[in-house]
Parts: structure tokens; C-alpha cells; sequence
């Protein structure tokens, strides 16, 4: 049973998972749902009845951040997003400096949205840009044009949002130097306190593989995607931005507390159907299904929440869990740390795992070195700028 053996952990992050989306971009493989609107009231229903579930369990631990994600939470009502916050705030204990983050797409944002959220507790947005392009938005089945998101920036920032975090995506079909350039000066012009970057990734299964697969749509160069990044790095190191993580820039002091807490590998709870968490030494998964998902939480009874026990046999909305074990643990905290620019400090590898993982990876550490894909120090481990663009080849090594 999960519940007789995991610890409780002093901190963790809550991630809710809000699946609906009014259209599907031809990249996502997400867990996301088009035409499912008649669900969302039993849906939120069920999202704060697995609340109340583990609430019972980890009521004692501070929340530290909360991501509300999807799917697309900003299509939904935004009453239901202040419901479920509300939920959190009375049946958890939220710090006060916690960073709140509602994912959004642009055309969502009205200014009586924002001002609901706002009171709701969200203290930041995320935004789903993707590019400053109309062409290469509609390429990627977008609904928002590149003057959608510079008015719904400049919306969120009337509101009263000051963190307000930009996404977006390189690497493109039919993407070229000169477009990404542009995208990014268009970018810096807004002065956005957070922006991630992420190369497209052709997941099976979602349109834009199919139509490379048929030859329908030239696949995306890796050679031009890699000097898309290497631009990207210069040009935010330029403007003051902080690349604090492959993928991540901020301006100093706005590093996302949330993916930070993932990328130190502590404890997260995941709320909703194919949500993931991990409270040590277990991590697992929610079923992947809204409605069967709704179904089950919306038919457990309030007052039988506090007998139920944590195990895979009593909890039928979840779908895969497995106890992680020491050797694994360090394995992950290794790749997941050297993802961050500071990388692994080594003396809290020593206080969590009572090993130098200098000593426990020694010869794998010095090939990396040699290979000029990581450098050391007796007090750090990070990869170089070339180390970067190979980590998922330097990340294998662990594994």
C-alpha cells in the first residue's frame, strides 16, 4: 500500500490537469480532448473530489507552486477555475509566496477572465505563443494569430500580472533562420519576465507525423533546429535573460519555481486523468480517460475519503505505479539536475543520498568531460554548451 510506506514530504507541487481544448494542434500527443464541454461540470466535480482524497493524506505538507495545465485551462469557464482553487486553499496548506500558474491560449484571455483569475490566487500565466508567425501558427493548427498573442499579453499585463511566461517553438516544417530571428525580436520587444523554447518533436499518432510520413511535409532539419537553439542562447544571454534550464529563460528572480521542484526531482502530486506524481519512494499515474476518470471519483462518497487506503486495489483512477528505488532515484536526480545551467550541487547529492556521485559515476564522468559535454568542479556537475545540445545522448549514460 502506498499509503503505509511513502513519506510525507514537508513541501510538494500540484499540477491539475484540465484535458479540454476547443481544436487540437497537429504536434500534441497530450492527454487533451476536443468536444467534451458537456463533461466539464462533473469534471470539476471529480477534480475536487480526488482534492479532498489526498488532502486527508497530505494536508500536513506545504504546497509550494500549483500548475494548472492541459489541455487548454483558459477555454474552460473561469468560475471553475476559481472553485477548484478554492478547494485547494481550504483543504491544503498553500504557502503564501506559492507560484500559482494557469496555462492559456491567447485568444482565451479577455480582460473579465483575468480579473477572475486574478482574485481566484493565480499570480501567473502561461501562455502558449508558440511563434510570432502567422504562417508557421497555422502550420501548426493554431487559433490565435501573432496580434492575439500580443494583445493578450499586453491584456494579462493591464490585469495586474507582472510574471507572465511565453512559450515557444523551434525547429519547425518550412521554419527558416530568418522567421525564428524575427519571432524572437517580436519576443524581446514584450519583455516577458519567463520565456520557455522547445525544438518540435514529431510524436506518432498526432497529424504533423503523419503528413512527414506521407510526404506531404518536409521534415524538420536537425542541423538548422540546432543553430536555432544556438541563436536563441545568444540572443537571451544578450538581452539579461537567465537560460537557467535547457529550455528556460527568465529574468533573474522569475526561474519557475514549479519546474524547478520537477527538475530537483522532489515531490509532486498530479490531479486528474493521466496526471503524474511522485511522493517518495512512489510514482504513479491517474487513468487516462476524463470520463472514466469522472465517473469513478464522482461515485466515491465524501465521508468514505478518510478510510480509503493509498493502494492501486482501492484507488481504481489510477493506472500505473511502481516504487522507485535508490538506484534509481539517483539515476534521474542526476539526468534531471544536469538540466539546470548551475547543474548538480554536489554536497545536496551528498546530503540526500550519502555519496558523491563523483565516486558512485566516476569513469562516465570523466568520458563525458574528455568529450567536452560536461565540466566538474568539487563543488558542482554541469554540462558545457555543447553538452546542451547532446544532453539526451549524455543523459543515456546514467541509465
Amino acid at each position: 500500500m502506498i499509503k503505509d510506506n511513502f513519506v510525507i514530504p514537508n513541501g510538494i507541487s500540484l499540477y491539475i490537469h484540465i484535458p479540454f481544448c476547443h481544436t487540437k494542434c497537429f504536434y500534441c500527443d497530450f492527454n487533451t480532448y476536443t468536444k467534451l464541454e458537456s463533461l466539464i461540470p462533473s469534471y470539476i466535480k471529480a477534480l475536487k473530489s480526488e482534492l479532498d482524497l489526498w488532502s486527508n493524506h497530505l494536508h500536513k505538507s506545504e504546497i509550494k507552486s500549483i500548475f494548472i495545465g492541459g489541455g487548454t485551462p483558459s477555454y474552460i469557464p473561469a468560475n471553475y477555475i476559481k472553485e477548484l482553487l478554492n478547494t485547494i486553499f481550504s483543504k491544503f496548506n498553500v504557502r503564501e509566496s506559492s507560484e500559482i500558474t494557469l496555462e492559456s491560449n491567447p485568444n482565451d484571455l479577455s480582460k473579465k477572465k483575468l480579473n477572475t483569475y486574478k482574485k481566484s490566487g493565480i499570480n501567473r500565466i502561461s501562455m502558449g505563443v508558440q511563434s510570432f508567425d502567422d504562417s508557421l501558427l497555422q502550420d501548426l493548427g493554431r487559433r490565435h494569430s501573432q496580434q492575439n498573442a500580443i494583445d493578450a499579453y499586453y491584456i494579462a499585463k493591464e490585469a495586474g500580472f507582472e510574471n507572465i511566461s511565453l512559450d515557444l517553438m523551434y525547429g519547425l516544417p518550412k521554419q527558416n533562420i530568418k522567421q525564428w530571428i524575427d519571432t524572437l525580436s517580436k519576443l524581446l520587444t514584450l519583455k516577458p519576465l519567463h520565456v520557455s523554447m522547445y525544438g518540435l518533436t514529431l510524436e506518432e499518432g498526432t497529424p504533423m507525423h503523419q503528413w512527414v510520413k506521407d510526404g506531404q511535409l518536409i521534415k524538420p532539419n536537425d542541423d538548422i533546429a540546432a543553430d536555432m537553439y544556438i541563436k536563441a542562447v545568444d540572443i537571451m544571454c544578450k538581452n539579461q535573460y537567465l537560460q537557467y534550464e535547457i529550455s528556460n529563460w527568465a529574468i533573474p528572480g522569475f526561474e519557475s519555481k514549479h519546474n524547478l521542484n520537477y527538475w530537483n526531482n522532489n515531490a509532486y502530486l498530479g490531479i486528474g486523468p493521466g496526471a503524474h506524481s511522485y511522493i517518495p519512494p512512489y510514482r504513479f499515474s491517474n487513468i487516462k480517460s476524463p470520463k472514466e476518470y469522472t465517473k469513478y471519483l464522482n461515485n466515491i462518497k465524501t465521508k468514505e475519503f478518510d478510510n480509503i487506503s493509498l493502494s492501486k486495489e482501492n484507488l481504481k483512477f489510477i493506472d500505473i505505479y511502481e516504487k522507485i528505488d535508490k538506484s534509481l532515484e539517483i539515476s534521474e536526480t542526476i539526468m534531471l539536475g544536469l538540466r539546470l545551467n548551475s547543474g548538480i550541487k554536489i554536497k545536496r547529492f551528498i546530503d540526500r543520498f550519502a555519496i558523491n556521485p563523483l565516486d558512485l559515476y566516476s569513469s562516465t564522468f570523466n568520458e563525458l568531460k574528455k568529450n567536452k559535454l560536461l565540466e566538474f568542479s568539487n563543488s558542482y556537475i554541469k554540462l558545457t554548451p555543447k553538452g546542451r545540445l547532446l544532453s539526451n545522448e549524455v543523459f543515456l549514460k546514467f541509465f
